[in-house]
């Protein structure tokens, strides 16, 4: 039984990060390992609740983990058991565990009342470093079935359907139009964040384990639909949710040097992997840098001796400030449309359980930038030459009037920002428009994504859409436990044997409070 005092023995902690100084100067990871002896003290704490709020698919984990059996697991030292529950559940948790905001957490009993919730994430990342370090087996791969399936992306929805598809003894083959596998893992997301290590050993993993990987494969351009389909019993669309929001009717919008976040976000990614491979090991900041961040036409989109304004106040905004920071930005600062939030949960707006709205700082905020509140861009301005040389924005208030959102600028509230750098990270629209949906038959709902009925099926038979293409752009959890629910679909379909755990349904949504 778990310890009922380890609550008040302990408070939360967590490992200290790299110093700033030193983390800026390269790509690494900013947290380093936390000692076993931290990470059972912080397994401690959990209660095992009654009702553990931490895995329900609406208030905490969509995947379900377990997650209080792996926390008393870790206290009490059982590596192995702790490693086997947590990949009951979650073919990938050294992904969640470094990327997922937490909203187990978020949900986790003891953070009510403004308590302090156990650190799930980072014993999550520990027992799955600690499967890593052990030796990612690969799973003995039963009798094949016959039946082979295509899944079009591999991001997290894409390979966790695939390695649940290729368990069950399908043959599958994961198509990916760009030339590497792990989608927005892969290039997406910076590596101070992720290491691609971590990517390329769980590939190992399904590899050995029969899935098939095909890049620089275009769905709908090299390969037409109907040949996918001639070629597979089955096909799961799991192309995430690119399509970026833009600003197209702010002036100056066509300047050089405005760009999509996910442009800056994958140019940096690719130089940073091109230097690892060139010069393993090499800082990839400062003089002598192996690689510059490029557009595909060749074009610099890199932040060195630049200042920077970056649109937009989550995720992706501060993943382009981590990256802004390593590349030597010369200065940099971060827009948001909304004020600024209150540091803990407030109560009457986001009750316990629900996802709170809260001030929510990330280690590149720690590491230099300025953050504003509720201003609102008013125009890219032009140097003369047709470059941005600033961004002039207004003080606003927002505020919602029968449902949709109302800006209004504050009378004499503007100025000018320096700008040779502006990066538009205020969310995205859906999936992409491209040829293979029409091939498929398929089309977009008024949210940019596909609709699933309720086996998981588009309105094309055979074909199954999972992950963001399927709910816009969300949380990794979510893309997982879509594509271990869409593999259980699919395997039903194809007439497999006994049934694959499917932790969601098509129309699952997390709990929200409505005001």
């Amino acid at each position: 039984m778990p310890d009922p005092n380890g609550f008040l023995r302990y408070d939360r902690r967590l490992p200290a990060r790299r110093p700033v100084p030193v983390r800026i100067s390269d790509w690494r990871e900013v947290y380093p390992p936390a000692g076993e002896e931290l990470v059972r003290e912080q397994a401690t704490r959990c209660m095992d609740c009654g009702i553990p709020f931490c895995h329900s698919d609406t208030a905490g984990c969509p995947l379900g983990n377990r997650i209080p059996d792996w926390n008393d697991l870790v206290r009490t030292g059982n590596w192995d058991a702790a490693v086997e529950s947590l990949h009951a559940t979650n073919n990938f948790p050294e992904f969640t565990g470094r990327l997922c905001p937490a909203p187990c957490e978020a949900a986790c009993v003891l953070g009510i009342s403004g308590g302090q919730p156990v650190t799930i994430k980072q014993i999550e990342v520990e027992i799955a470093d600690a499967a890593v370090a052990r030796g990612l087996t690969a799973r003995p791969v039963p009798t094949p079935s016959g039946r082979s399936v295509a899944v079009v992306g591999s991001g997290p929805a894409g390979l966790a359907a695939a390695q649940q598809l290729a368990r069950a003894g399908h043959a599958v083959t994961v198509y990916e139009r760009d030339d590497a596998i792990g989608g927005l893992l892969r290039y997406g997301i910076p590596d101070f964040k992720l290491e691609k290590r971590h990517v390329d050993s769980r590939l190992a993993q399904l590899a050995a384990e029969g899935v098939r990987f095909r890049t620089g494969v275009n769905v709908g351009v090299d390969i037409t639909a109907e040949q996918l389909r001639a070629e597979h019993d089955a096909v799961l669309l799991a192309c995430g949710a690119l399509q970026g929001r833009d600003t197209p009717e702010t002036p100056g919008r066509a300047l050089r040097g405005v760009h999509q976040a996910m442009a800056h976000l994958v140019a940096a990614n690719r130089a940073v992997a091109t230097a690892a491979t060139d010069q393993p090991g090499v800082a990839v900041t400062g003089e002598g840098r192996p690689a510059r961040a490029l557009l595909p036409d060749g074009t610099p989109i890199d932040a060195a001796g630049k200042h920077v304004v970056i649109i937009g106040g989550g995720d992706t905004a501060a993943d382009c400030l981590g990256v802004a920071h390593r590349q030597g930005a010369a200065g940099v600062h971060q827009l948001d449309l909304y004020p600024q939030p209150p540091e803990a949960r407030d109560e009457a707006r986001d009750p316990w359980p629900t996802w709170p709205w809260i001030l929510r700082s990330y280690p590149a905020h720690e590491e230099g930038g300025e953050r504003v509140f509720a201003v609102a861009v008013q125009e890219f301005v032009d140097d003369g030459t047709g470059q941005v040389r600033a961004v002039r924005i207004a003080e606003v208030t927002v505020e919602k009037r029968d449902g949709q959102r109302v800006v209004t600028v504050v009378p004499g509230s503007e100025r000018e920002l320096p700008a040779d750098l502006v990066l538009l990270a205020i969310g995205f629209e859906g999936t992409e428009q491209q040829p293979l949906l029409a091939q498929f038959g398929v089309t977009r709902n008024p949210r940019g994504a596909v609709d699933a009925r309720d086996d998981w099926q588009t309105d094309a038979g055979g074909v199954f859409v999972a992950g963001d293409m399927h709910r816009g752009a969300s949380l990794i959890v979510w893309a997982i436990a879509e594509g271990r629910a869409a593999a259980a679909a699919i395997h039903g379909y194809l007439g497999g044997a006994g049934a694959l755990p499917a932790p969601v349904g098509s129309a699952a949504q997390p709990l929200a409070a409505t005001r």
